[in-house]
């Protein structure tokens, strides 16, 4: 994930599951381990959309949808996919036997998030870097592994807005009813 990502992730955590518009570019850089200009040039381009307000020590948050759907448009996923394999077992069981290091993304973060799925799915994402556990196939995947990009910052599941992103982003048809359930979900956060 771009370094201007992980900004955009972190803005969309704070505003739509800690409830907190307010943020300083100064806390942003520390907690993400980024440089304050990598943090400046990525709020450059919200700021552009006018979707956050600058202030003299801090910035507001003001239009949380167009921060997501921005990000939504410029995510790469596909490009991050470290790698692919086959596992023949049912999904629930390749979910349970998942390492503790993994953090569940797409179809898996919506079910253990909102313990519900709009549609059945055949495939796993997961962000993780331990590679040597799965054994590699070239038959027709459905566990995609995804380039970890920080140590568990935000739990065992990607962050709502990363999960809608990473939704907006799949091919699989499925993937619409799941983005349309988290839209409704979400509602509240992008008025």
């Amino acid at each position: 994930m771009k370094n201007k990502e992980k900004v955009y992730r972190e803005i969309l955590f704070q505003v739509m599951e800690k409830n907190n518009k307010t943020l300083t570019q100064s806390e942003l850089s520390k907690k993400l381990k980024v440089s304050l200009s990598t943090v400046n040039h990525a709020l450059s381009f919200l700021k552009e959309m006018n979707s956050i307000k600058v202030n003299p020590r801090n910035f507001n948050a003001i239009d949380a949808k167009k921060i997501l759907f921005y990000w939504a448009s410029i995510r790469n996923l596909k490009k991050e996919i470290v790698c692919s394999t086959r596992i023949e077992k049912p999904i629930k069981e390749i979910e349970s036997e998942m390492p503790d290091s993994i953090v569940y993304g797409a179809y898996s973060a919506f079910k253990f998030k909102f313990k519900d799925v709009p549609a059945d799915y055949s495939e796993i994402y997961i962000y993780g870097n331990d590679l040597d556990r799965f054994k590699m196939n070239n038959k027709n995947p459905n566990l995609f592994i995804i380039k970890k990009d920080c140590e568990d910052l935000y739990g065992k599941t990607t962050t709502i807005a990363q999960t809608f992103v990473d939704l907006w982003n799949m091919k699989e048809w499925y993937a619409k009813d799941f983005l349309t359930a988290l839209e409704d979900k979400i509602g509240k956060f992008l008025e």
